[in-house]
This record gives C-alpha cells, structure tokens and sequence, in this order.
C-alpha cells in the first residue's frame, strides 16, 4: 500500500506540524533573498561547520533538528545530469529521514516552475518507492510503512497518476523477487498472477506442459521436465485499454525461472545464491503491465511469463540433447544453463504469433552483462534502431533512471 498524497501550492507554513521534512533546491550559489527556505539558518550553520558549499548538497544531502525538533533534510538537484544520479541523490535525502520511520513526510519543492515540477515527481515517486514495506519475516512487530506525503510548492493536476502507477508496478516486482524459491514456486506464482489478473480485469490463459508438448514447444518442454513436478507453465495475459482501432499491440515477455541449479552444467555455490531472482524478468513484466492498466496507457498488452525451474533430475535435459523447438528449428544444447534461451525461445514464438506493433522481452539471461556495464546499466539487443534510440534518449525524461520506468514511458508513446 502506497502513501497518501496530499498538495499544496504554497511553501510549507512554520506552523504546520511536519516532524520529518524534504527540502529539495535547484543548483544555487547561495540562497537567494526571494527563497525563504524551510531551516535556512539551520543550514547555513551545519554546511559551515562541515566546511561544505552549499552546492555540495548536489552529492552529499544534510540532515539537522530544527528550532521545534523537527528533522530536516536538504538536497539539491542538478537537472542537467541524468535521471539515475538525480534519482540517487534523492534516495540518499530520503534515506535520512526515512531512518527514524516516520508515518509522514513533508516535502517542500523550490525553483523556477518547470523545476519545481521536475523534482516534485523525482521526490513524489521516490518516496513512494522507498516508504513502502517490502515483506520480512521478523518475531517482533515491524515497522509500518509511509502513511502520507504532503507536497509544498507545486500541485500536478493529474495527481501524478503515472507516477503513483510506475511505483505500484516496482513494488510489484521487488516485492515478488524477493520472495524465497521454496515460497515463489512456479505453482504459487501462477497463482498469484491469477489473483492479480481477476484483480486488474486482464484475461488469464495458460499454456501448461501437456499443452506446450502437444503444439511442439520442444525448447520449453525440455527445461521444465527437469522439475520434480510438472507445474510449469507459460501465462498469457492480455490487457485492452480504451480500445479503438488506431490502439498499437504491445507484447511483453518475461523469463520466469524460480530457481535456476544451472542443470546438469551446475553452477558453483557462490553462482547459485540469489538464483531464486532468476524470474526477475517476469516480475518486470508483470510491473510493466500493472503500471501500464493503473496509468490508463492506451494500448493493447500481451504479456507472456515463462516460469518454471532449471532443476537435476533423471528427466533433465543434457548436454548434446536435440530440441525441435516451436518455430521448427532444432537446437543442439551445449549448456543446460543457457535455459533462460530455451524458455524464452517457445514463448517468444507464441508472442508473434499474434503480430503485436513490438515485442519487448525481460530476462536476466546472463552474468557477463554486469562484467561489461557494471550495475548501473542494463544490456540492450534490439533489432530496432529507432526503439533503441528512444530508450537511450528517454533516460534523460524520465521519472527514474530504470528501463522499467523507461520502457513504460516508452509504450505510452508508440
């Protein structure tokens, strides 16, 4: 559950009982006598004590008590870098004071009006992000989630709805890759997209393994059968917003692997810790396609999960096994864990069959991507120039630096 958001055009009023506050600054040399900045002395006082500018808040946002005991935050956003650092920036002013747990959090946004509007939806969605409680498992109680958010200095008249819906959809998806292998099975996990698909009025279909083996989806078939039981499945689910006829046909496709083993090519311990996340892909999708209904977007989705698990059994696949995969090509298998390929390759092949505008797929198909792009950046294959070229330019545009957010804006556009 996300917080209240409540909207004020004025600056926050000093009478107004706000414990824990956001102070959020464009690029200023000093504090220019027309702002008159929420704990300015306060401010003033601690940056000469740590001998910093005031420009270093671009980096390093502060925290202090103001007169009345209230916890101030400050932060500066510097628009001109991208969205991921600005993003960043804002988590770490967040950081400070959603340490002591507040049910609230008070933002107070300054700037010419084209900024004001700009970091009001950095720190709005940012906020939602990081206030809501992820599951734990704990003996004792835990801590409640951000009850409310109060804005100053900026109303959106759409009550940034797309906002509020991209940080439903990353929630979704964090919160399903957390899950452990032995609770997120493929059998709970068709389950709860279940749920949610009667939830969200999406048309549920399922393609489970006696259906995947009659039309010929060899490539699938064979990771799966690895599984002690037989409760793979592809999920097709379908969305039609405002349909009309001049609605563009999006497909998305995730790779839902709820444990990857590596096969009989096992993977070393030290590979295989985190394979529960092996369905992020997924999880990705499944947030695209949330975000997508909750903000209206008007488009026709398809959205295909491949789940199952990459397990060792008598009936595993193996190396120099020969798959006729759906689409009729055979495949030589070299390594039992290239099964993301094998999974996605079947379901890639259902999602065309429906000749949706594009296709955009989500996997964590390999380790090597973080060796060459670090962990700041996601790989992109597309054979697509012009879509690319609008997924690089979007980062500047968007509300966060992730392709989530980016491929979401994205669709919204075709």
């Amino acid at each position: 559950m996300l917080a209240s958001l409540f909207q004020n055009t004025s600056p926050i009023d000093q009478s107004i009982k706000a414990s824990h506050i956001l102070v959020i600054l464009p690029i200023l040399e000093k504090t220019p006598k027309k702002y008159d900045i929420t704990g300015e002395e306060p401010l003033r006082k601690l940056l000469l004590r740590r001998e910093m500018q005031l420009t270093d808040l671009i980096d390093t946002p502060v925290s202090a008590n103001l007169e009345k005991g209230e916890l101030c935050t400050w932060v500066m956003i510097d628009t001109s870098q991208s969205v991921f650092i600005q993003q960043t920036s804002m988590r770490k002013a967040l950081k400070l004071l959603l340490s002591e747990n507040p049910a609230e959090i008070h933002i107070d946004v300054y700037g010419t009006t084209q900024q004001r509007r700009s970091f009001s939806e950095l720190a709005v969605y940012a906020t939602w992000v990081n206030g809501a409680a992820l599951p734990v498992r704990k003996t004792k109680p835990v801590k409640k989630p951000l009850a409310k958010i109060f804005l100053y200095g900026y109303k959106d008249n759409d009550n940034f709805t797309l906002q509020r819906a991209l940080a439903e959809g990353n929630f979704l998806a964090r919160g399903l890759t957390a899950l452990p292998a032995n609770e997120l099975t493929p059998k709970t996990y068709r389950q709860q997209i279940k749920k949610l698909a009667e939830n969200e009025g999406w048309k549920y279909q399922e393609y489970d393994l006696s259906k995947l083996k009659e039309i010929g989806a060899g490539a699938f078939v064979a990771v799966a059968q690895g599984s002690d039981s037989e409760d793979a499945v592809i999920v097709h689910l379908q969305h039609h917003c405002k349909q009309h006829s001049q609605n563009k046909n999006v497909a998305i496709v995730g790779k839902g692997i709820c444990f990857d083993t590596g096969g009989h090519n096992l993977k070393p311990a030290r590979h295989m810790m985190g394979m529960h996340e092996d369905m992020n892909g997924s999880a990705v999708a499944l947030g695209i396609l949330l975000a997508a209904t909750r903000a209206e977007i008007p488009i026709r989705i398809d959205c295909w999960l491949a789940i199952a698990q990459n397990h060792i059994s008598p009936h595993a696949y193996k190396q120099n096994d020969i798959i006729s995969a759906l689409n009729g090509l055979s495949i030589e298998i070299i390594h039992t864990d290239a099964e993301g390929r094998m999974v996605l390759a079947d379901t890639l092949t259902l999602a065309d069959r429906l000749k949706p505008d594009l296709i955009i797929d989500f996997a964590t198909l390999t380790g090597s991507m973080k060796t060459a792009l670090g962990s700041r950046y996601s790989g992109i294959f597309s054979n697509r120039d012009d879509l690319s070229q609008k997924l690089f330019m979007q980062e500047t545009k968007a509300v966060s630096g992730s392709v989530f957010s980016r491929w979401t804006l994205i669709m919204k556009k075709i």
